[in-house]
């Protein structure tokens, strides 16, 4: 893997992590926007405590060295999440301004799971 691969890999995984971790302990908080943002979208309350516990364990998984399988599914977790939150904004007529961080974290999951190293990847069959 070169260099410039491995810091690209590294830049996006932190703030992936970063983005992920601070989203998923605000969810388990129910902080009051939290709260009026699911409502506005017409989501349960209970989804909150599910994605919060969901999103921090995704970043244990991708941090940790080794279960390939389980980055694997981690990336897809994330990437579904994030595309499911621009397409429920869109679906309400949020602001755009709701859409920079999902897009954000979007985007960080595709870059951090293109650059990955071959050791963090699934062997193929």
């Amino acid at each position: 893997m070169k260099k410039r691969d491995k810091i690209i890999y590294w830049i996006a995984t932190v703030w992936l992590s970063l983005g992920m971790l601070s989203t998923g302990i605000v969810q388990l908080l129910q902080l009051e926007e939290n709260i009026q943002s699911m409502e506005l979208l017409g989501y349960p309350m209970y989804l909150l405590s599910i994605l919060g516990v969901w999103k921090i364990l995704g970043v244990i998984a991708i941090l940790l060295p080794k279960f390939s399988l389980l980055k694997e599914w981690a990336y897809a977790g994330f990437f579904f999440v994030m595309s499911g939150a621009i397409v429920s904004h869109l679906a309400v007529g949020d602001e755009t301004v709701t859409l920079f961080g999902p897009t954000l974290l979007l985007v960080l999951t595709i870059v951090s799971w293109y650059f990955r190293p071959a050791s963090r990847k699934l062997e193929k069959l």
